[in-house]
């Protein structure tokens, strides 16, 4: 955000090389912009009327500010605003609201034990914490609770620590340690007085020198210590901004990040519509942005954080307004390459929230899945940046396409004349592969020499596959052939295959049935069934 500070710094040495310019940087919409201000603050009565230091020659918070209003439009529209909007726009990373009352983190102790774990690793590597006290009504803003914390104001989170109990040696052997969390209040005094306050007996608990640690001093300086269960107890939401580490030069965990720029435009017709509004509007919601990206471990951990464009603003204007925006998750077929378009299994959502930008942190298990950005009603326009962090490159990139295109060999090589799905939900009854009564097995899905394979399922001979193909067929009268293999370190052994026409005019939902051998080998059936369901259509742009 400082960039070349000491050049910036005054010298005393060279008075003469001040020229009253100032440049800073905040992360807006993907990249670190440059923001240029003469020295001119504004005072009264030859105060600084806004952010200031208790030094009064330090002037570095008030240029900063300054700054930032000039690339919000005015001071005005800084005035309020959304501390997880700022956070983001100061370090670049992602901001993850938490609401503490809806979450039930007082009652529910593992669940609080969970949450001071994350924060302290977002603390530990370097990311900033906010939290602040919910006000209901114009009159409960800044309004002072008897236990001296104040509501509406967002505090700082300044340090996250387990804190040793007891004195001397005993404080080693009795390893009882209590989850503290410290935080500042922004005007630098008024803080609370409950336990574990600046003055309060509980200190006498903590030795000497784990008070020094710990930086502890008796000041109304406005920092103070809580016990995370008390801070849950108070305040209603928290904010962690993480700094999402993608350097491979590291002992943390490294994610990898895939960053998109796409946009919500109208247009009558509706392939060409990507404006659709939020899953509430079935009829439209897939006309709207769809980017697809693979999970390649057997569960990953995926972050997703969408942020839209700020409107333009202007001095006059003062701050743009947000639109409510969000996203969903959908689990689609593992070669799926064209947009949706029917509705498949939703595995994760965001919320839904006018905020500049929106935060989603999910376990998926492996394959493939289609992300849908949108705004809350349909018909609003504007751009969007869409950053998602997995432990192995997503390789996520947008559908754009709505079928497969037309090129100068469809007129010789024949263009597909039907869509069919085939959904491999589970099988049952298989052969048993070794001495515990268990197999490892997979499915291969085939249809005009295409192939898609799922992933092995461990130590089963009643797998749940779950798993989808999705072919554009040139030749409906070929079959489509669904096998299941068994998973050995050598060579992997066949135990049985389906043979299915995928005729459109098939409307059987589920089929259940019995394992074949390959070819006519054999003509009776193998040990097992499995449960398939197909969906064909002589429309291409309806599955």
């Amino acid at each position: 955000v400082i960039p070349d500070w000491k050049e910036q710094e005054w010298n005393l040495e060279k008075p003469e090389s001040y020229v009253g310019i100032f440049h800073f940087q905040f992360w807006r919409f993907g990249q670190w912009l440059d923001v240029v201000i003469d020295d001119r603050l504004p005072t009264l009565h030859n105060q600084l009327i806004y952010c200031h230091s208790n030094s009064k020659n330090e002037f570095w918070c008030a240029l900063v500010e300054k700054a930032y209003a000039k690339l919000s439009g005015c001071y005005e529209a800084l005035d309020g605003g959304n501390t997880a909007d700022a956070l983001v726009d100061f370090t670049g990373g992602v901001s993850e609201p938490i609401d503490l009352t809806e979450g039930d983190y007082i009652a529910d102790e593992a669940k609080r034990n969970l949450l001071f774990e994350r924060v302290l690793k977002v603390h530990n590597r370097g990311g900033l914490i906010s939290c602040s006290i919910k006000a209901t009504s114009a009159a409960d803003m800044e309004a002072r609770l008897a236990c001296g914390l104040v509501k509406g104001h967002a505090y700082a989170v300044t340090d996250v620590r387990k804190v040793r109990l007891g004195h001397g040696l005993l404080s080693f052997f009795k390893s009882e340690k209590l989850d503290m969390i410290r935080m500042r209040n922004p005007w630098g005094e008024r803080e609370w007085n409950g336990p574990w306050s600046d003055t309060s007996e509980e200190w006498q608990k903590v030795s000497k020198s784990e008070r020094e640690k710990m930086g502890m001093t008796v000041e109304d300086d406005g920092e103070f210590w809580m016990t995370f269960e008390d801070f849950c107890k108070y305040f209603t939401d928290i904010i962690k901004c993480r700094l999402i580490n993608t350097s491979y030069l590291s002992i943390h965990k490294t994610w990898e990040e895939a960053v998109l720029h796409g946009a919500w435009t109208r247009s009558n017709d509706p392939l060409k519509n990507r404006s659709g509004g939020c899953i509430n509007h079935k009829d439209t919601f897939l006309q709207n942005p769809q980017y697809v990206f693979d999970v390649k471990k057997a569960e990953d951990e995926v972050l997703i954080s969408i942020q839209q464009k700020p409107k333009r603003t202007s001095r006059k204007e003062g701050k743009g307004e947000n639109l409510a925006i969000g996203f969903d998750i959908h689990k689609v077929e593992l070669n799926r390459n064209y947009r949706m378009h029917t509705l498949q299994q939703k595995v994760a959502s965001s919320i839904y929230i006018n905020s500049r930008s929106v935060f989603l942190r999910t376990d998926l298990k492996e394959g493939r899945y289609v992300i849908v950005p949108t705004t809350f009603d349909p018909g609003h326009v504007g751009e969007f940046l869409l950053r998602i962090f997995t432990d192995v490159p997503s390789d996520c990139r947008e559908l754009t396409l709505d079928e497969p295109p037309h090129t100068c060999w469809s007129g010789m090589c024949g263009y597909p004349q039907v869509v069919s799905q085939i959904h491999v939900i589970a099988a049952a009854g298989l052969k048993n592969q070794d001495s515990q009564g268990g197999a490892d097995p997979y499915v291969i899905i085939k249809c005009e020499g295409q192939k898609v394979r799922s992933p092995v399922k461990k130590n089963t001979v009643s797998p749940e596959f779950d798993v989808k193909g999705l072919f554009y067929r040139k030749k409906p009268g070929q079959p489509i052939i669904v096998q299941i293999w068994n998973h050995n370190l050598i060579s992997d052994e066949f135990l049985g295959q389906v043979v299915l026409t995928g005729d459109p005019s098939d409307r059987q939902s589920v089929h259940t049935l019995h394992l074949q051998d390959k070819g006519n080998r054999r003509s009776n059936d193998l040990s097992g069934t499995i449960a398939v369901k197909l969906l064909s259509s002589n429309i291409l742009t309806n599955v």
